[in-house]
């Protein structure tokens, strides 16, 4: 099943790119009628880009990461600018698209038919819209490349007993290790995160890209994290793409408390909530035995005891508030990673980045940005986060 899905999905996704790419070759070679060496050489950079897509992701989930580790940035950072590139010219497509119609419905479609097929105008649009890609590439880039940030956050929760106020959970998610971060980067987060010295440690999906055969030396550091109330995983989507059932022993080896649908109590002087987990949301099918049962998780707890729910998709936080949870803690969305893309993740998700309440509940999801990014190794109106919460029993006051 999960050949086939991979394979499928290389399928699907190099047709897509194929088509992309010449839509960028009739933009940025065809239309501004290059001349002969610029247009060869554009011509086949964008073939060889188009190519090296498919065969990133393929070597990154079979060859040995001490090469690909090094072999996919480039590919990888193509396809941000790629999308860049796709965003605006077919923005700028679109608006002569309107300016056309209205052209037509005015009358005046001579005029405006006139300047926006001109060669001044194809040549314009293609260079302005390369400086801005690049440009904006560069900066992605460079914000992608910053250290993990600390975000502290304080969520108040109905039912907490008073003897866990000022408890702190550390959250890191989806690290995507196997693409383009390795086992050195992993020992020297597992530090960052000790540091903050929180009771709880959670990760909350999306760990790794690739075969435990391939991996699970990369991510010997994390078996570093300690936390005096325990260290506790959830699996993500690409778990599953990396073959889950094979991973879970691995993980256990580490010191992490896998929770797949189900619920452990946290105790302290006396007092305890439940810290339940669950499977992805799209689990099903991709493992046998696998697959998201919130009912399951919570079934005989008692209603009266606070509930924080793991789970990777921030859409669990719609049946979590039908269930009477009081936070979900979830990643997956990398918070849009690269502006303006993130518009298409709230498509998606019911929610992007941070700490939001689920109308007429009192259920909150807090979501985690990734604490390193998938695919492109870029941000824009994001950044690399480990989240530092702490819970309280008391509602904060608010100053007027």
């Amino acid at each position: 099943m999960r050949f086939m899905f991979f394979f499928l999905w290389i399928v699907v996704g190099s047709t897509l790119l194929a088509l992309i790419h010449y839509y960028l070759w009739i933009r940025l070679v065809r239309d501004p009628a290059l001349s002969t060496p610029w247009r060869f050489i554009l011509t086949w950079t964008l073939v060889a880009f188009a190519a090296s897509l498919p065969m990133a992701m393929t070597i990154s989930r079979w060859a040995p990461f001490s090469i690909t580790q090094y072999l996919v940035w480039l590919p990888y950072v193509w396809m941000g600018t790629m999308l860049y590139f796709l965003f605006f010219l077919g923005a700028v497509d679109t608006l002569r698209g309107m300016a056309w119609v209205a052209g037509k419905i005015s009358g005046q479609a001579a005029l405006t038919d006139g300047f926006i097929q001109s060669l001044m105008f194809k040549r314009l649009l293609a260079i302005g819209v390369a400086l801005i890609a690049l440009g904006l590439s560069v900066t992605s880039v460079c914000l992608g490349a910053r250290s993990e940030q600390v975000d502290r956050i304080e969520i108040h929760l109905d039912r907490l007993p008073t003897s866990f106020d000022g408890l702190t959970i550390a959250q890191i998610s989806d690290l995507h290790v196997g693409l383009t971060r390795a086992g050195d980067w992993i020992d020297d987060l597992a530090d960052k995160v000790n540091a903050l010295n929180a009771d709880i440690i959670v990760i909350t999906g999306d760990l790794m890209d690739g075969p435990p055969e391939r991996l699970a030396g990369e991510l010997k550091g994390l078996a570093k994290l300690k936390a005096p109330l325990g260290v506790y995983f959830v699996t993500g989507n690409h778990e599953y793409y990396s073959g889950a059932p094979e991973w879970m022993p691995e993980l256990e080896k580490l010191g992490m408390r896998v929770l797949r649908n189900e619920r452990v109590e946290i105790r302290r002087n006396g007092a305890v909530f439940d810290m339940a987990g669950i499977d992805d949301h799209n689990a099903e099918g991709m493992a046998e035995g696998h697959g998201a049962n919130l009912d399951g998780a919570l079934k005989g707890r008692d209603p009266d005891r606070e509930v924080i729910l793991l789970a990777h998709q921030p859409r669990a936080g719609l049946q979590a508030a039908k269930l009477d949870v009081g936070l979900v803690l979830s990643g997956h969305t990398h918070g849009g990673q690269i502006w303006p893309f993130s518009c298409l993740v709230r498509l998606q998700q019911p929610y992007l980045k941070g700490l939001h309440r689920i109308p007429d509940s009192r259920t909150q999801v807090y979501v985690n940005q990734g604490t390193w990014t998938w695919g492109p190794p870029m941000r824009l109106g994001s950044h690399n986060e480990i989240s530092l919460i702490t819970l309280t029993s008391a509602k904060p006051i608010v100053e007027n």
